[in-house]
């Protein structure tokens, strides 16, 4: 039971440290001009192709990049935990490959965050895409982590 306590725990911190950073990064892209398949700035910001009125975001500077960056925590919040958990009963008590249960479960991960950055960000332009690529950097550099230790 310690045992699964540590691995949800060390994967959300792990989970969240990525994400948060991916998220950060491209924002610092997005402020250079580049990666705007990802991210978008909200109407009324300096460089947004809608500043007409009744924009919400006019002089408010980066809020909405705060609270994209809060909505990336707490997803991952939600789905890190769950998918972990799912992982470990199903390996624990299945003799199923572990791309079998691994699959189903990072798709549900996927299509959960992006629902949540689609519906409550702001400055996400294709938040599935944004969810995917997340998700795949934070898998990738676990996995990259995992065979270091």
């Amino acid at each position: 039971m310690q045992g699964l306590i540590l691995a949800l725990a060390l994967s959300l911190g792990l989970t969240l440290a990525l994400e948060a950073g991916f998220f950060l990064l491209l924002g610092q892209f997005r402020n250079a001009g580049g990666l705007f398949f990802f991210a978008q700035r909200p109407h009324g910001e300096a460089g947004s192709l809608h500043r007409g009125k009744g924009s919400t975001h006019r002089g408010k500077g980066p809020t909405y990049y705060a609270k994209d960056l809060l909505l990336v925590v707490l997803v991952n919040v939600i789905t890190n935990p769950v998918v972990v958990l799912l992982y470990w009963l199903a390996a624990a008590y299945t003799e199923w490959n572990a791309i079998i249960i691994l699959i189903p479960l990072e798709l549900f991960a996927v299509l959960f965050e992006g629902c949540y950055y689609k519906k409550y960000g702001k400055g996400f332009k294709r938040p599935y895409l944004f969810s995917a690529a997340a998700n795949m950097f934070s898998f990738w550099m676990g996995m990259l982590i995992q065979s270091i230790i």
